[in-house]
C-alpha cells in the first residue's frame, strides 16, 4: 500500500522559513519524479515546484529564489524549504509522485502578515 505523507507546515510570520517534508512508503521513488503543488483558500491547486530522478528541480515563478526542493532517497523523503515566506504563500501543501494518482493528505502553511 503506498502513504504519501506530508508534514512541517504551520503558522509563520511573513520574512520566516518552514521546511516540509514529503515522506513515501509502499513505492521505491528513487526513479520518480515528485512535485509539490498548493491550494490557497478560494484557489485552485497550483504546481509550486518538482524534483527529478537527477536532482534536476523547477519551479513556479512566483517561489523562484525562496523556495527549494531537495530529495533524500534513502529516507524516501522530499523536503520543501520555503524561506522568505509572504501571505500570499497560504495554502495546503500537497506532495504528489509524478505520473500516479498518490497525494498525501496535504499540510497547512499560514503566512501572517
Amino acid at each position: 500500500q503506498v502513504q504519501v505523507v506530508e508534514s512541517g507546515g504551520g503558522l509563520v510570520q511573513a520574512g520566516g522559513s518552514l521546511r516540509l517534508s514529503c515522506v513515501v512508503s509502499g513505492l521505491t521513488v528513487n526513479n520518480k519524479l515528485i512535485n509539490w503543488y498548493r491550494q490557497g483558500p478560494g484557489k485552485q491547486r497550483e504546481w509550486v515546484a518538482g524534483i527529478s530522478t537527477g536532482r534536476t528541480t523547477n519551479y513556479v515563478d512566483s517561489v523562484k529564489g525562496r523556495f527549494s526542493v531537495s530529495r533524500d532517497n534513502a529516507k524516501s523523503t522530499v523536503y520543501l524549504q520555503m524561506n522568505s515566506l509572504k501571505p500570499e504563500d497560504t495554502a495546503a501543501y500537497y506532495c504528489n509522485i509524478a505520473m500516479t494518482n498518490y497525494w498525501g493528505q496535504g499540510t497547512q502553511v499560514t503566512v501572517s502578515s
